[in-house]
């Protein structure tokens, strides 16, 4: 969980789609929607490696990266951020 401001963005419900993130230079992953605010990561061969959740609470944003867990069926969230970059390289490095 974290906290900006005094505020938690882990308890959001605004449904308002957030626009397509814009991938930082040099990171070899594409974004494809999965739905509103919520996007697949792929890798440069096509593997699915993630989602990235976008949370917002009024002019502030930030991701949640998740991944499915075939074991148990369902996504795991590892880690909520501020920054888009560290959002994916945590999808990137957390194999």
């Amino acid at each position: 969980m974290f906290e900006r401001e005094g505020r938690n963005l882990m308890t959001l419900t605004d449904t308002t789609a957030i626009p397509r993130p814009t991938i930082p230079p040099g990171v070899p992953v594409q974004l494809l929607e999965a739905a509103p605010s919520l996007w697949r990561v792929v890798d440069r061969s096509g593997r699915v490696i993630g989602h990235l959740q976008a949370l917002a609470k009024g002019g502030a944003v930030g991701y949640r990266a998740r991944r499915f867990h075939a074991a148990s069926r369902a996504f795991l969230d590892l880690g909520d951020f501020w920054s888009l970059s560290d959002a994916l390289d945590c999808l990137r490095f957390a194999r």
